[in-house]
This record gives C-alpha cells, sequence and structure tokens, in this order.
C-alpha cells in the first residue's frame, strides 16, 4: 500500500503579494528579521503562518492584511460569528491598497458581483481587469455589474449634491464603454438599477467576491472614494455579509438589462 502524506498548498495571496511590492523572499526575510528559507517555507504551504507579531510586519510591508495573507489559518483561530466578519476597516475608500482588490478578484472563483453605482474606478485602478474578467469567465465564474441609469432624475440629483466637475453620469458612462468592450461575453452581466431602488443603490456600493465583499456607505455630499469602507468575510447565516450582499441581490433582480 502507498502511504499518503499531507498534501501542502502553496500560499498563492503570500506568493502575490511578495511579487506586487516588488519584492523578493530574501529582502521581505530581511525586513522582518527572518531569513530568505524561512519566507519561502511560509509560501511553499499555506498552513504555515508566522508568530503573530512577525505576521503583523510582513502584512504592513506588503501593504495588506494579515487576514489576506493567511485566510485559512484566520479563520481556523477565530470563532464564527457575526461580529467576527470585518477584515478590516478603512476610513476611506481610496485609503485601502489595491492589492487587496486585486488578491480578492484573483481569489474569486464562483461570484463576482460590483454594485457600485458608477463602478468606473474600477478600470483606473486595476488596469488589467477587463483581462481578469475575460478569464475568469472563460472558466465558469459569474461576473455582474449593477450600476446607476446615467439619465436617473436620482443621478442628477446626486450630481447636484456632489458638486464635482467629474459628474455621476460620466462616471457611469466609462463602465458603460469598458463593459461594452466584454458585451460577447455570455457570463458577464450587467443592469440598471430600478428607479424605485436608485435612492439606496447610489448611498451604498457592495463589491462581492465570493464570500468576500468590500462595502462602501456613501456619507451625505461625500464621493466614493472618500467614503469609508469595509473588508467583510462571510462566516455564518445573516451576518453582516449576508446583510449587505442581500441588499445588492435584491436589487439585482429588479434591475434592467444594460
Amino acid at each position: 500500500m502507498v502511504e499518503t502524506s499531507e498534501v501542502q498548498l502553496l500560499n498563492r495571496d503570500l506568493e502575490r503579494a511578495i511579487r506586487d511590492a516588488g519584492l523578493t523572499p530574501r529582502q521581505l526575510g530581511a525586513r522582518v528579521g527572518v531569513s530568505r528559507e524561512t519566507v519561502e517555507r511560509w509560501v511553499a504551504n499555506e498552513g504555515r503562518k508566522p508568530h503573530t507579531r512577525t505576521a503583523v510586519r510582513v502584512a504592513e510591508e506588503l501593504g495588506v492584511t494579515v487576514e489576506m495573507l493567511w485566510p485559512t489559518s484566520i479563520r481556523q483561530a477565530m470563532k464564527a460569528g457575526p461580529d467576527r466578519e470585518i477584515v478590516s476597516a478603512y476610513p476611506f475608500r481610496s485609503s485601502c491598497p489595491n492589492s487587496v482588490w486585486t488578491t480578492l478578484i484573483d481569489r474569486a472563483r464562483h461570484d463576482l458581483f460590483f454594485a457600485g453605482y458608477t463602478n468606473y474606478f474600477l478600470w483606473t485602478e486595476q488596469p488589467k481587469l477587463s483581462e481578469t474578467l475575460q478569464h475568469k469567465a472563460r472558466s465558469g465564474c459569474r461576473i455582474r455589474f449593477l450600476v446607476g441609469n446615467p439619465e436617473s432624475p436620482i443621478t442628477r440629483m446626486r450630481e447636484e449634491v456632489e458638486d464635482s466637475s467629474f459628474p455621476v453620469s460620466t462616471r457611469i458612462k466609462i463602465t458603460l464603454g469598458n463593459l461594452r468592450k466584454l458585451a460577447e461575453i455570455p457570463q458577464i452581466e450587467a443592469r440598471y438599477c430600478a428607479d424605485q431602488d436608485a435612492t439606496n443603490h447610489v448611498s451604498l456600493s457592495v463589491f462581492r467576491m465570493d464570500a468576500e465583499a468590500l462595502v462602501t456607505p456613501h456619507l451625505a455630499s461625500v464621493v466614493g472614494h472618500d467614503s469609508p469602507m469595509f473588508h467583510l468575510r462571510r462566516m455564518g447565516e445573516r451576518g453582516l455579509y449576508d446583510q449587505f450582499v442581500s441588499s445588492a441581490e435584491e436589487i439585482w433582480e429588479r434591475g434592467t438589462p444594460v
């Protein structure tokens, strides 16, 4: 009989974060006080997590959170519950590192749901987004965009509130232009929110990547990138993740095709 041993899986999230930071295992190790071999062992086995203090230093050097680098270990160590679903909180959406978005999008296998009112910033902050979405679609991932109607009265009202030189309707049209280039891919769907949902949609953005989500409540006249954002991870029924995602799904169901 052939003996079997536990399969060790690569820590793709850590590997990607090191690459995105432009570092080598040796350079990262030198910054956090460990050897190159130690860093390589972390990458080679996703179940191997450093001591908490070292893990925090690694995350700080790579510009991400500990939970992004060792999600499996964190989930195993944490008690499940709605109070544990907040992975990170950012005072501004713009203060969330682009690498967080990249990692969450790359990691998703089943469902990518971008339910921001404009969504335009996704392409400016993720230059390879269209290429990534095409790859995801070919792999069987469902991809959805829920946007506001640029001609909606709520859109015009929001433009008056923000009083920005970069109008909400223009931002939506940028997204529509990018989506037209992906129109031949059946796994990529797009809808306008219904008129009765526009007020709720314009005040809350929900970006779902499988069992994780980035959520932004829009404050008064503050534009999206200056509004706070929460990174959530689903850990049980009727928790924060379910509440926000269910709201976005409800608006999606009443939406109309773009």
